[in-house]
């Protein structure tokens, strides 16, 4: 799933609060320089302008879209727009006092000083910041790119990207898409991949999007765009070819100096993903807070039934197909991994892309009588009333899980996937999700867990995740219930 807004104002945070710095400072040394002292927030009147200003300044870069392309602005026109915000400021401020009737009560040269010196202050701030995200457009971000280019124009196209990666991609590889040159360098970058084998190679690596710009010589590859459509992955095509291309969701925007018809499953807006984030921040302090006092009852019980750690940590892969350590009470006997293959035959998802058992011996106090019969231990009662999930909640807190999501499978299970199948992996990966709250025990086929998955991602909005949380409350209490 793409973040569609994930170039606006928001993602400049930092600019925000160096801003916002920048005002304060600018506040404190106009106070100075008026010759009333350091400390102009004794005054009670000046304390509420200082909070007022904050407010204001928020409000009017926002409204003139100071922040909008801030890395491509040169010094004349970064200047200007600063100025602009710090007249806007100044203005709204008297319009303030007008309001409170204190203008006469509030230093006219004060409020001057204040907008010059916020002006000066904030440019040269904004500039040193500048140098240094385009410093690190070099390096990358937290975003991996794959360009996909024909061999003409693979020079080209990497040398436009590492000068506009104003997004912050990690160029991951290019992929010649005319010629087979796996493993050459072009301008400093690899090429990990052809055609043919592009798309294997975008599920077994941490891909999040993929730039397909060949030359106006070579066609696009509609096949190998499908693939990469079905795989889940974010895919731009370059617009100097294309006015149009498949796929679920569609838009135009600027990746590097390129002009782009972005494709994806979905997309979510920077404010639907600041709810989402805050939920799951939300959630994470309340679930660490509950897995402590859980730990507390569940830890001997475990410890005596099974002597050995109390938590288990396992590889697993997230989303685009990054991997983290995700956490869990343990439930299991410690030899677990090492007997799976053992009960391999009785999965119960018959796919090895999956594992799940009716009654897996393996689980701390579960024993097979010698009568045929089942019993079943603490292993079994964590398990049943999702008790060692509550780990998982430092994943979401960490920001490698969040709480409504597709579940994360194991390495071992992603490298039997084919391409439709990595489609699970566009988005982070959840505690709960579609398929745990439609009748989990019920579903035996991979194939529709594929499903369910993929229909929550495309259908994702802030409302299906409560609808889901909802859900499982009601799936946890009624398995409760029925123990």
């Amino acid at each position: 799933m793409y973040r569609k807004d994930s170039v606006s104002w928001l993602k400049h945070y930092d600019f925000i609060l160096l801003d916002m710095l920048c005002l304060q400072i600018a506040f404190v040394l106009s106070y100075l320089i008026n010759g009333y002292g350091l400390n102009p927030y004794k005054s009670l009147l000046y304390r509420n302008m200082a909070i007022f200003i904050e407010f204001a300044d928020v409000v009017v870069m926002f409204m003139l879209g100071s922040l909008k392309g801030v890395l491509k602005k040169g010094y004349y026109k970064s200047f200007v727009v600063t100025l602009k915000q710090a007249v806007a400021v100044g203005v709204i401020s008297v319009f303030y006092l007008f309001l409170i009737q204190e203008g006469q009560n509030y230093s006219r040269l004060s409020l001057i000083y204040m907008i010059v010196l916020y002006t000066g202050i904030t440019y040269i701030v904004r500039e040193i910041r500048k140098s240094q995200l385009r410093k690190k457009m070099v390096t990358g971000g937290n975003r991996t790119l794959l360009i996909v280019t024909s061999k003409d124009a693979a020079e080209t196209v990497i040398e436009n990207m590492k000068e506009n990666n104003y997004a912050g991609y990690i160029i991951a590889g290019v992929v010649i898409i005319d010629y087979d040159m796996t493993g050459k360098i072009i301008n400093g970058v690899k090429v990990v991949a052809n055609e043919s084998n592009a798309p294997m190679y975008v599920c077994q690596e941490w891909i999040d999007e993929v730039l397909i710009a060949p030359s106006l010589e070579v066609k696009y590859p509609k096949d190998l765009i499908d693939k990469f459509i079905e795989t889940g992955v974010t895919v731009h095509l370059n617009l100097a070819k294309v006015s149009n291309a498949p796929g679920k969701k569609q838009f135009v925007e600027k990746i590097g100096n390129y002009t782009v018809l972005t494709t994806s499953i979905n997309y979510a807006s920077t404010k639907q993903l600041v709810m989402k984030r805050a939920m799951d921040i939300l959630a994470g302090i309340v679930g660490c807070i509950c897995t402590g006092i859980i730990f507390v009852f569940v830890a001997p019980a475990i410890y005596v039934n099974s002597p050995g750690p109390i938590f288990f940590t396992q590889e697993r892969v997230g989303r685009n197909g990054k991997k983290f350590k995700m956490y869990k009470f343990r439930s299991m006997y410690l030899d677990a991994d090492d007997r799976k293959a053992e009960f391999m035959k009785q999965n119960k998802i018959h796919d090895a892309r999956m594992f799940k058992l009716d009654f897996d011996p393996r689980v701390i106090g579960n024993k097979i009588l010698p009568d045929g019969t089942h019993k079943t231990g603490i292993g079994d009662f964590i398990r049943r009333t999702s008790l060692d999930e509550f780990p998982q909640f430092f994943n979401v807190l960490k920001g490698d899980m969040s709480l409504v999501g597709t579940r994360p499978p194991l390495v071992g299970e992603v490298n039997l996937y084919e391409l439709h199948h990595r489609a699970r992996l566009a988005i982070k990966p959840g505690i709960t999700g579609m398929w745990q709250v439609s009748g989990r025990s019920d579903i035996t086929d991979f194939e529709e867990v594929v499903r369910l998955d993929k229909e929550y991602i495309s259908n994702w909005n802030i409302g299906l995740d409560i609808k889901i949380i909802l859900k499982t409350f009601m799936v946890v209490f009624k398995r409760d219930g029925s123990m």
